[in-house]
């Protein structure tokens, strides 16, 4: 069969890696794209050899089946039923929302129309977590009971050009990179039933200093540094801090420990990176990759999509994972908020593991 149609609405800084990893994919063709700004969409089409196009031009054609929404965190709810009700399938940057409630109305939006929609980050379908999966699944480290995960940077007003938003409601480090590391412990662990929580933030206004802004003064809306504990449904306990106000450290990104050894998980930033096992308190060892796609492959998730539409599977990187990565995150906001536990009422199945028998990029 041929490939799916698809179109990416937004051609900003992450755009040019969606189309890069998909023309690698067979199961999905990017046809146009479109953004506010024409100049920007007339760029990145004349670049990648596909159209531009008014976000409606876009909406309007016919041969596009799914839309990839990389406009900013604050649209992304809006843009997602703009694309739903085109009749077209959506799959969005992270995260899926701002609000639990426009989370809600996307998901059932898409429901009520029959699409799928779904959303970023699909960097744990990479060769390096599913390793990680796998060995999880087959009882390499027994049953899994604590673990860390820690993100922690100065701050991304240092290199990116238009780092503003990072700062502003639906941004900070929760929101920015909460869904990689919260979508990784899914995978691998299953869902967040409760979560307590410290916040802070260092300054109310940041100074960029990257080439493109720099001098700009950043109004900080939200809180730049957060330590929350994580209560799986398996019983798992993780500590998670995420912070831009740590100017470096030594703390891995992610290990899992369980009751017949540890796992040391690759960044959940990325594709691949190594896998490290120690079972029963021996040397730490390096577990060579079991699956696939390690290079920077995001525009996975929206290609599992249209290829799961085929066959009518699940596909991995769903709206409801997305909305219950969500939940857990206003969560942990909550919780510092309250200074108190909060339960996460939403759930969502363990995205089925990918598949390693399969060559040339094809998912199914």
């Amino acid at each position: 069969m041929g490939a799916i149609g698809a179109g990416v609405i937004g051609c900003g800084n992450i755009s040019q890696a969606y189309f890069d990893a998909i023309k690698q994919l067979p199961d999905l063709d990017i046809l146009a794209c479109a953004d506010i700004n024409m100049d920007a969409a007339r760029a990145k089409a004349a670049a990648n050899g596909v159209d531009a196009l008014t976000v409606d031009e876009l909406l309007g054609r016919d041969d596009i089946e799914v839309v990839i929404n990389l406009t900013l965190p604050q649209t992304h709810a809006e843009v997602n039923r703009q694309i739903l009700n085109a009749g077209k399938h959506a799959h969005c940057e992270k995260p899926f929302a701002v609000t639990r409630e426009d989370g809600l109305e996307v998901l059932e939006l898409a429901k009520s129309k029959g699409l799928r929609v779904g959303c970023a980050p699909d960097t744990f379908l990479g060769g390096g977590h599913q390793t990680v999966r796998k060995l999880i699944d087959d009882g390499a480290i027994g049953r899994p009971v604590s673990g860390t995960a820690f993100f922690a940077t100065p701050g991304h007003e240092r290199w990116h050009p238009n780092p503003g938003f990072y700062y502003l409601t639906g941004g900070g480090p929760v929101f920015d990179m909460g869904p990689y590391y919260i979508t990784a412990l899914v995978n691998l662990l299953g869902p967040v039933v409760e979560v307590t929580s410290m916040n802070s933030r260092k300054a109310d206004a940041r100074i960029a200093t990257s080439e493109a802004a720099n001098g700009k003064v950043l109004p900080v809306e939200v809180d730049t540094h957060s330590t929350a504990l994580l209560r799986f449904e398996n019983g798992a306990v993780i500590t998670m801090v995420l912070s831009f106000d740590i100017w470096k450290h030594t703390n891995h990104n992610i290990e899992i420990h369980g009751t017949d050894g540890s796992i040391s998980v690759p960044d959940p930033n990325f594709f691949g990176g190594d896998v490290k096992l120690s079972e029963k308190g021996e040397d730490w060892k390096v577990v060579p990759h079991t699956h696939p796609f390690e290079g920077n492959m995001r525009g996975l998730g929206p290609t599992d999509l249209a290829a799961a539409t085929r066959t009518g599977r699940p596909h991995r990187c769903s709206g409801e994972l997305a909305y219950h990565v969500l939940d857990v995150m206003h969560a942990i906001d909550e919780a510092t908020a309250r200074k108190s536990y909060v339960q996460v009422k939403s759930r969502c199945e363990r995205p089925a593991p990918m598949r390693n028998d399969l060559k040339d990029g094809y998912l199914d």
